[in-house]
């Protein structure tokens, strides 16, 4: 083995058990209170880094879980204090669905640090890096890495000079790691060992690389990228790994132990933290927050191109609509539109506009209506389509409006101070005023019902008097 692997350096982790893994397979519905018990494991082991904030984990604690994001982010900092805690940004778009002034994006990030990330990854979901620089600029700014990520996919126009390429630039903007971010598990093993090995050779930085296993192939294209010089590679504890989650830790761990790529992990400690996410992934799958469907591989993935979200998301849209047995239509549909909207890579929120136009295409007619997601991207509102668009599509959808050519975010206006005033009444902190611009619709109620219950709290101290 330590032939086969000739890269003398180890193969660092990030565990992604507190955010991607629940989000992949339980539509991200861990609580903080599930995670706390089993963090001081999770500082011993020897990780790189945790992944356990950002992503859809911050709407899903306030809309679901009655919880406060940056609450849990602060209980996190202070329950793994040795250990560097990543979370993942869409640039941009923050964690929100829309494109924020860059006076928001700064603020976020310089807010996100102050909380507790040390590491930001950074993407935007058509790879244009116009929509990164104002985020790993301020993340720069203020003290954070900047792991910039290459949203991996395939079609016509995603070559691994693409990549490369785009790996250049990114670089150029001062990203302190670059990550492939395969989120549908179709980088196949030959393919991860060329891009790493040519990633290595054009810049300096880190490679890391994040895949999923949907299609069964996840830990042989950590094992390719591994020969091939590939530096963190993003695991999931096994409770919830595999399936539409990342690759297990502790099989990785174990594959690598004893070779010049020894990962440094101590297996002792991690089945000790994966003994209580056992736990938790029993009881969540009794509660049906874990469907069957998101543990099963599905080769079917390469053709379908469904990241393990959207799958999650697409499953939920069709049974709230009591259409759960037309998933396989829909996943047909997905190639289609994502051909007509101009190839984009399938993740957030890229992801969940190619699959609710196609939900919409199979259960009301092709294109016969168009989600104002749907009419925004098309209109050029996301960034720079990286295909060809359907003509026929954008002007169904648009009309004859024009669209967007420049950097998006060049015609906000700075908003956090009108934000400010407009949250004034409900905002008591510059956390929650964030809360609040990413998401209107349910930032407010969810702060007034926490600031109920801890005055709620208070006068029941007070009445008891003290002890």
């Amino acid at each position: 083995m330590n032939e086969f692997l000739t890269i003398e350096k180890p193969l660092r982790i990030t565990d992604t058990i507190l955010r991607d893994a629940h989000q992949s397979q339980a539509a991200t519905r861990m609580r903080l209170e599930d995670m706390l018990p089993a963090c001081e494991a999770l500082d011993e082991a020897g990780y790189w880094s945790i992944e356990c904030w950002g992503g859809a984990t911050f709407d899903a604690c306030m809309r679901f879980l009655n919880e406060d994001p940056w609450e849990r982010l602060r209980e996190l900092r202070k329950a793994m204090p040795h250990t560097k805690l990543q979370m993942l940004l869409r640039g941009q778009n923050l964690l929100g669905y829309r494109h924020y002034a860059d006076d928001m994006v700064e603020e976020f990030c310089a807010r996100s640090i102050d909380n507790g990330i040390d590491v930001v990854r950074i993407f935007d979901a058509l790879n244009d890096e116009r929509n990164m620089e104002a985020a790993m600029r301020s993340v720069k700014k203020h003290g954070g890495t900047v792991e910039a990520a290459l949203s991996y996919t395939v079609s016509p126009v995603h070559s691994l000079d693409y990549f490369v390429e785009k790996a250049k630039v990114l670089t150029q903007m001062g990203a302190d790691v670059i990550c492939i971010k395969d989120m549908a598990n179709l980088l196949l093993p030959s393919d991860a060992f060329d891009l790493v090995r040519r990633l290595k050779e054009a810049v300096e930085v880190p490679i890391h690389l994040h895949t999923h296993n949907t299609t069964g192939t996840g830990a042989m294209v950590y094992l390719a990228a591994a020969q091939a010089g590939v530096d963190i590679v993003d695991c999931a504890l096994s409770p919830f790994a595999d399936g539409t989650s990342q690759p297990a830790t502790e099989s990785i761990a174990a594959a690598m132990a004893g070779t010049v790529r020894d990962t440094g992990l101590s297996l002792e400690t991690l089945a000790k933290a994966a003994g209580h996410f056992r736990n938790v992934a029993q009881r969540m799958a009794a509660e049906g927050l874990i469907s069957p469907k998101v543990l099963r591989t599905d080769p079917n993935t390469l053709r379908w191109q469904v990241p393990g979200g959207m799958l999650s998301n697409l499953i939920s849209q069709l049974e709230q609509a009591g259409a759960g047995e037309r998933l396989e239509e829909v996943l047909r549909e997905v190639p289609a539109v994502r051909k007509d909207f101009g190839y984009p890579p399938l993740v957030t929120p890229t992801s969940q506009i190619v699959g609710t136009q196609a939900v919409f295409n199979v259960l009301t007619g092709r294109y016969k209506n168009f989600p104002k997601e749907s009419k925004a991207l098309l209109r050029g509102e996301y960034g720079a389509l990286p295909g060809e668009v359907n003509e026929q599509v954008r002007r169904a959808a648009i009309g004859d409006e024009e669209v967007i050519t420049c950097r998006p975010a060049d015609k906000l206006l700075p908003e956090l101070e009108s934000i400010r005033e407009r949250f004034a009444d409900i905002a008591r902190t510059g956390e929650d005023v964030l809360s609040c611009a990413m998401f209107p619709q349910v930032a407010p109620d969810f702060i007034r019902r926490r600031d109920d219950l801890i005055v709620h709290e208070i006068e029941v101290k007070w009445l008891r008097g003290p002890r």
